[in-house]
């Protein structure tokens, strides 16, 4: 009965049921797995091939930006003035060095690597980003690149770079015009287009490299190599080159420029040369200069405050360098008085070697303090008669004599192509009220006659005026690039007979007898026209004698010595501006100076 009742429990046919219920839906759950197993596979297999094999790649694969090649720079005759040149430079990928600062403790036992190129590098590595190449030492010497190479294997991360750095041949002489490059720092990615500059390490800073910075980089390009476990390259895979930067010619004459910076000596000063016809500058000398060289890998402290201390050989004193032009500026003032009609050239003054305003105690003395007798508007420019400036500064009115000299471009920057330029100082009751807070007085009108008190120039300003004498009153933008001439910024007229005039009277200073410059231009083979000015740091008393008192200064309160001129007179090429500092007489110090230069010019310059 036990066993009956066990069988009639059992029911076959519903088991039968339920299990092949069961493996349908087995069956049905193991399709859908396939299925979806299957289109996954299509997915990666087919669809996100492209990717996935990309991010493959990636994993052997480098990309890395090319920098370009810098324009060179040459002079007008095609002499290389900034050129590139080949060396090792050692450098690390801080996000393949496992440990950054051990690393570089071992790396200066291998190449010489002081305090600051230590700090150079931490700083740059700070800044950028961690996949970008950090420089740890530029200029390795041959012996120094075969030491690393031999050990590379320890350093994961660093490897050697040939680059191409930058090398001016002629070092100071024309440091301060063409300027500088140097290494790119956080004040510079603020300014420029970061992806423009992938993998460049330098910038222009200073002078033509800065001025013309686009010009001169070029184009970055990308460089796809196939890359060990290390990241290092094993072989290129694919070149999309740069595109160099374009060279540039510049208006300058290298021997020129050599020959001024000659001329100068061992003198603190400026000379500026300019093409007349259309602006170009021949010649801008600052002295004491620096080498350019010091700045492109970096100069340490030391180096830059020796640089500071030797009379600021970083201040570039033909464009920033502010001087009172002292007499340099009485042809200008006397052109004003003509065009103003308040001289006429036999108009007559008598100099007893002092002036004084009606009513007043005070004396302004003449640089001859005997007199010069009677004087017209010729004579007193070739023997540079202060007497003669004081009346005609008084008759104009300061208001008339700052209109007049700005109009010749004093007093504003010139619109030089390279940076940092001064702009200068023409003074009037206007700028006086808004700049002190007081009112401008008679006297500072007596000494502005004479390019004393508050005028301030500089010896760029100086020589693109001379310009507009030169040319009878055509102003240009001055330019060092060649073939940038840009037309006149205005054309002055004041009346062919009044140029006449005034240009006859600086041809008198030069070749003369008589004239305050005589010595230097008598033998000219060409007509020549000039004049000379002394500017006066230290102030006299107004009894003291200037010859004794100017002998018994320290060299740091000695007069500047100026000189303004062009030649030939009838046909200029070449108007100069000269500055010695602390020179004392600008006959002695400035004009030999020019005539040196401008001899030169007219034997090889262009006609």
């Amino acid at each position: 009965m036990a066993t009956l009742a066990r069988e009639a429990l059992k029911d076959a046919d519903a088991e039968r049921v339920l299990f092949r219920g069961r493996a349908r839906w087995m069956i049905v759950l193991m399709g859908l797995c396939i299925g979806l197993l299957a289109v996954r596979l299509h997915q990666l297999q087919v669809v996100d091939h492209e990717r996935y094999q990309t991010a493959s790649n990636q994993n052997r694969i480098d990309i890395e930006p090319v920098p370009p090649v810098r324009g060179l720079i040459s002079d007008r005759n095609g002499v290389l003035l900034a050129e590139n040149r080949a060396a090792f430079s050692l450098q690390l990928i801080p996000e393949r060095v496992p440990d950054v600062e051990a690393t570089l403790l071992e790396l200066s036992r291998v190449v010489a690597l002081d305090e600051d190129d230590l700090n150079a590098v931490r700083e740059q590595i700070r800044r950028q980003r961690r996949f970008e190449r950090a420089v740890v030492r530029s200029y390795l010497s041959d012996q120094e690149a075969a030491a690393f190479a031999a050990q590379r294997h320890r350093f994961p991360g660093v490897d050697l770079y040939g680059e191409l750095v930058r090398h001016y041949p002629f070092r100071e002489a024309f440091g301060h015009v063409i300027g500088y490059v140097g290494r790119i720092s956080q004040k510079d990615l603020e300014r420029i287009d970061r992806d423009q500059y992938r993998g460049s390490l330098y910038i222009g800073k200073a002078g033509v490299e800065r001025t013309y910075e686009s010009v001169l980089h070029g184009q970055v390009g990308l460089q796809q190599s196939e890359v060990d476990a290390h990241g290092r390259s094993l072989r290129i895979l694919d070149r999309d080159p740069p595109t160099p930067g374009r060279s540039l010619r510049l208006s300058l004459d290298a021997d020129l420029q050599l020959l001024a910076d000659a001329a100068l000596g061992a003198n603190r000063g400026a000379v500026v040369a300019i093409d007349p016809r259309d602006g170009a500058v021949l010649a801008l000398v600052s002295k004491p200069a620096f080498d350019p060289n010091l700045f492109v890998t970096g100069i340490d402290q030391a180096s830059y405050d020796a640089l500071n201390s030797r009379g600021r050989a970083l201040f570039n004193r033909a464009l920033q360098g502010q001087y009172p032009p002292g007499s340099t500026l009485k042809p200008f003032i006397a052109i004003a008085g003509l065009h103003d009609q308040r001289a006429a050239p036999q108009h007559r003054v008598y100099c007893n070697g002092a002036f004084q305003l009606p009513g007043r105690e005070r004396k302004y003395r003449c640089w001859k303090r005997q007199g010069h007798g009677h004087l017209n508007l010729a004579d007193a420019i070739k023997h540079s008669c202060d007497i003669y400036f004081y009346h005609l500064a008084v008759d104009l009115g300061i208001q008339r004599l700052h209109d007049h000299l700005v109009a010749f471009g004093l007093g504003a920057p010139t619109g030089i192509d390279l940076p940092g330029e001064g702009a200068g100082l023409v003074p009037s009751a206007d700028w006086k009220r808004a700049a002190r807070g007081v009112a401008w007085y008679p006297g500072e009108t007596v000494i502005a006659g004479i390019g004393q008190g508050y005028h301030l120039t500089t010896p760029l300003q100086l020589a693109v005026a001379t310009a507009v004498l030169a040319t009878r009153g055509t102003l240009r933008v001055p330019t060092v690039v060649d073939g940038q001439a840009l037309p006149p910024l205005r054309i002055l007229n004041r009346g062919e007979l009044h140029w006449a005039q005034v240009i006859g009277a600086m041809e008198a200073v030069m070749q003369s007898p008589g004239g305050t410059a005589y010595a230097t231009g008598q033998d000219a083979p060409y007509r020549f026209a000039g004049k000379t000015g002394t500017a006066q740091v230290y102030g006299l008393a107004q009894d003291d004698d200037a010859a004794v008192s100017a002998h018994e200064q320290p060299e740091a309160l000695r007069d500047h010595a100026l000189f303004i001129g062009f030649a030939p007179a009838d046909d200029p090429r070449i108007a100069i501006a000269v500055v010695v500092e602390n020179g004392g007489s600008g006959s002695r110090a400035a004009a030999p100076v020019a005539r040196t230069v401008i001899d030169r010019w007219l034997e090889v310059g262009p006609s």
